[in-house]
């Protein structure tokens, strides 16, 4: 099977009116290559553009199941599944728990694709308050059915936890100022919208730190994103499940876009592709271990200057491919 040398059109769906141009597609049909007959699976279909390139390439003999905690994927599943190439199917839940009940049940894949982050179809709707830059309710919940909000917790956590997430979740400098003040203007209003966070925010950082480095709230947004929908516990728990699923030959690709999935991707990737693990010093190999799969890229593979500047969201995607070894 070859895996590289793919080219694909770009391809655009069209969401809420404007066009979802889905990230670094061409490199994710190279790198993956899905064949006739296959088996894909997108854990995060958001609006759908992934899916619709892979399921014109596995063509009528494979098969798409599709995977997303937001019920607004329904509708963008609703209306292109007439126009899938293969037999389809939308399956609503967190990619951890859905891979890890397909698994069980005996599932296999050929391709397993994760787009992490945010959808655009989130991005683009202010009333879900993922947003920094538009005034909305607090919210951040991927599925709203979720029982905390980003609201509940600047309401409830201690100051030390919202310290904490804004350090080690966002990288926050000034996480303890910003916790701080949090708690301190909590107890005298509550905070409910996105704009009441932002004003704590800029109020509590000194004033250089308004203009450097971004959006002054930006850290404290995705650690407050990534607390409310779990994130890095799911990616955690999909990961050795989607490898599971993937019969032999085949690819797992995930595109990441701040350092923290990353990290967690290459380390798993890596440790599936280690043979032995003997100490250094054994003149012989007694542990036996093979590796598991053989990495297709061999770094993290990022988005051209033309793409960046036809879709922005790119500028930070990082994609990685593994392969599983032959049985």
């Amino acid at each position: 099977m070859t895996l590289a040398g793919v080219r694909t059109e770009t391809l655009q769906v069209v969401s809420g009116g404007a066009p979802h141009v889905p990230v670094l597609l061409d490199q994710v049909m190279a790198l993956t290559a899905p064949e006739p007959g296959e088996v894909v699976v997108d854990c995060t279909f958001g609006a759908g553009g992934h899916s619709s390139a892979m399921a014109t390439r596995v063509g009528p003999t494979g098969a798409l199941i599709a995977i997303d905690r937001d019920p607004e994927a329904a509708t963008h599943f609703t209306a292109l599944e007439r126009e899938f190439a293969c037999p389809s199917r939308l399956i609503r839940g967190d990619f951890g728990t859905v891979l890890a009940d397909l698994d069980d049940d005996g599932q296999r894949a050929d391709v397993i694709l994760m787009d992490l982050g945010l959808s655009s179809m989130q991005v683009d709707r202010p009333e879900r308050g993922f947003s920094y830059s538009r005034p909305a309710p607090l919210d951040m919940r991927m599925d709203p059915s979720l029982p905390v909000s980003a609201a509940d917790l600047v309401a409830e956590a201690s100051e030390e936890d919202l310290a904490r997430w804004f350090r080690e979740f966002g990288d926050e400098r000034y996480a303890k100022q910003i916790a701080r003040a949090i708690v301190r203007r909590r107890d005298a209003q509550p905070i409910l919208t996105t704009g009441d966070l932002v004003e704590v925010i800029r109020g509590a950082v000194p004033t250089p730190a308004l203009f450097a480095g971004g959006h002054p709230a930006r850290r404290v947004f995705q650690a407050l994103r990534i607390v409310v929908n779990d994130e890095l516990g799911i990616l955690e728990q999909a990961l050795p499940r989607a490898f599971s699923m993937l019969r032999p030959g085949g690819r797992l690709a995930v595109i990441s876009f701040q350092s923290l999935e990353d990290r967690i991707v290459k380390r798993f990737m890596r440790d599936r592709t280690r043979g032995c693990i003997c100490p250094p010093d054994m003149p012989v190999c007694g542990c036996g271990k093979q590796p598991e799969g053989r990495m297709v890229t061999p770094r993290a593979v990022k988005a051209v200057t033309a793409e960046i500047a036809h879709n922005p969201r790119a500028h930070s995607a990082r994609l990685r491919v593994l392969q599983k070894a032959d049985a």
